[in-house]
């Protein structure tokens, strides 16, 4: 079991790099694409087309714009999972809650999902934004959105036995 955390702004190559990464897998293994946006609009959902186009039929699909610790303790040793990506995974979860978003019920659901990852006996490949190294940002839902991502991220961190910042298509190895 491993767990690998490919973090990187937005258009920074990562999901294609989680991607390129995850076929590499053994033929043995079943490839788990999770999903965990939500079409709200057009433009999303041409998102969305592009990278449904860049798979074949060796994956496995799952929409999971929530429930993502659930379905992470449904994979086992035999399972190369994709979680793509967790940035949109916070969203959603903070969106679910609408008003009712704290500090306390989000970060709930960020332990919930590590101690998801640390129990699998599958290897899995997140994706997620690094939203950290640009401006704080105006408004009071963004800046739960952006700390929580956050903080997210370093707890995931923590826990994956490797970690990858990805720029300009580029892989760069932070731990492992």
């Amino acid at each position: 079991m491993t767990i690998h955390l490919i973090l990187g702004g937005a258009r920074s190559g990562k999901s294609s790099y989680a991607e390129s990464l995850v076929m590499g897998s053994s033929q043995q293994h079943s490839l788990h694409y999770v999903a965990t946006a939500l079409a709200f609009d057009e433009e999303m959902q041409q998102r969305i087309y592009h990278h449904q186009s860049r798979r074949n039929d060796r994956w496995i699909e799952h929409e999971c714009p929530i429930q993502l610790p659930d379905l992470i303790s449904q994979f086992n040793e035999n399972d190369v999972v994709l979680v793509d990506c967790l940035t949109l995974w916070m969203n959603n979860v903070i969106f679910n809650h609408g008003e009712t978003a704290t500090e306390e019920t989000i970060s709930a659901q960020v332990q919930h999902l590590v101690t998801a990852l640390e129990a699998s006996s599958a290897n899995i490949v997140l994706v997620s934004n690094e939203v950290g190294l640009g401006v704080v940002p105006m408004g009071e839902v963004t800046r739960l959105f952006v700390d929580h991502a956050g903080w997210m991220n370093q707890a995931i961190a923590k826990v994956a036995h490797k970690v990858t910042f990805v720029a300009a298509g580029l892989p760069m190895s932070l731990k492992g």
